[in-house]
């Protein structure tokens, strides 16, 4: 089947016409293909009108003042916390907290169950998982003398359901996994996951920073206790993320920040700490970005999740069909089906980043090195690849331009190869 043969309902060429940066030429006059947005998208003009006219015309710090523009900026910022929470299918929006992004958001929960763990517990982590959500708990266990375990993957990049079964015991008190794979694309099955910890009383952290942007969710559905995911890869400014928290949870555990906004009162002895989300709001919010984070989410949602869903789909398989032609790779992960619109890959020759500098000065602009999950990497047996990454702006003439760059990268390495023979 060849590339053009992949059809998605979206229109990707009109999407595209929304986002100022895309339109420029790099190089040569050549246009710019935009294939790293697992690391980070671009921003449609409603995003960026939406930051500008809060500078413009209502900015001021939130819940402090009486005045016209505190109250209109507040309005705003919590408008944008009911948009999240009604997007993710949460019950309240105390049920969600602003944070700089998914990173911050899951520290904040491993300091707050610090608490709540013993010597010899364990936290379950599996072998896919971005180091944003290991290194937090692996700093939690050097705390409290918990252990971290780990669940394996198949060779295709699947969660191995058996080790899962094996990991998950009475010991077992935090399941950390991520909704999809950085590297793989895998999507794993998040209720069933859950589902799974909590027949051991596990508590259950998600890392929805690829999942968010790209498909819809229901927490409420997944029985998550903690959902993360940050505003930088859905179209919103960075420093923007959002911890989703059971309220019961968040209520027990403690503040992560001290300082203004988080308290009810402040005496010489002490403090008692605010009610929900302020309680873990420390300091003045990113204002601006939360607001702009709504128009994200507007934008989302007039184009639909579950569309632009099929469409990256589309793609990816439509990439994975055009790269068997290129001799000597190794696509990572799963069949297309299974995973979300990102395509990884390694070849025998040329090291990923050559190839993503031979793709950038043809204008295609990739991703490549150890994406954060160095264990990932390991136990693929690499230590580094490349990658692209699709999202609603990307067309099937990108992917085709995106194969056409690897063949005559392909070319080149390989002829430089020869050519030391």
């Amino acid at each position: 089947m060849s590339v053009s043969a992949h059809a998605s309902a979206l229109l990707p060429e009109t999407l595209k016409l929304d986002f100022p940066i895309l339109s420029q030429k790099l190089y040569d006059n050549r246009p710019l293909i935009y294939l790293d947005n697992a690391a980070s998208s671009q921003r449609p003009r409603s995003v960026l009108e939406a930051m500008n006219r809060v500078y413009e015309r209502s900015y001021s710090n939130v819940h402090r003042g009486s005045h016209y523009l505190s109250s209109v900026a507040t309005v705003e910022y919590e408008s944008a916390r009911s948009a999240v929470a009604e997007w993710i299918g949460a019950d309240s929006p105390n049920e969600i907290v602003f944070t700089q992004g998914t990173t911050a958001a899951i520290n904040l929960v491993a300091h707050g169950l610090a608490p709540a763990l013993d010597g010899g517990d364990e936290i379950l982590l599996t072998m896919m998982e971005h180091h944003s959500n290991i290194v937090p708990w692996q700093q939690l266990a050097e705390r409290t003398g918990a252990f971290v375990r780990w669940v394996e993957i198949t060779d295709d990049g699947r969660l191995d359901m058996q080790s899962l079964a094996a990991a998950l015991t009475e010991k077992t008190k935090i399941f950390a996994f991520s909704a999809v794979s950085n590297v793989l694309g895998t999507r794993n099955p998040v209720k069933e996951l859950v589902a799974a910890a909590k027949a051991v009383k596990a508590t259950v952290i998600v890392d929805a920073a690829q999942a968010a942007p790209h498909e819809a969710m229901d927490v409420g559905d997944w029985e998550a206790d903690f959902v993360a995911f940050s505003g930088h890869k859905m179209l919103a400014p960075t420093g923007i993320g959002v911890l989703y928290g059971r309220r019961d949870l968040l209520e027990a555990m403690p503040p992560f920040l001290g300082g203004g906004s988080m308290i009810r009162t402040v005496t010489t002895e002490g403090f008692t700490p605010a009610a929900l989300p302020a309680k873990f709001e420390a300091g003045t919010p990113p204002i601006a970005e939360a607001i702009a984070m709504g128009a994200a989410i507007r934008y989302l949602d007039d184009i639909g999740l579950d569309a632009i869903h099929r469409h990256e789909q589309a793609l990816a398989a439509a990439a994975h069909e055009g790269l068997r032609d290129v001799e000597g790779l190794r696509i990572l992960g799963p069949d297309p089906s299974e995973k979300a619109g990102i395509v990884s890959f390694v070849a025998d020759w040329a090291h990923p980043q050559d190839i993503a500098s031979a793709l950038d000065e043809q204008g295609i602009a990739v991703r490549e090195g150890h994406h954060c999950t160095m264990p990932l990497h390991k136990r693929l047996g690499i230590e580094s690849s490349a990658r692209a990454s699709f999202y609603l702006y990307n067309t099937l003439s990108d992917v085709e331009a995106f194969v056409e760059g690897m063949k005559q990268a392909r070319s080149l390495f390989a002829g430089r190869k020869r050519g030391k023979r």
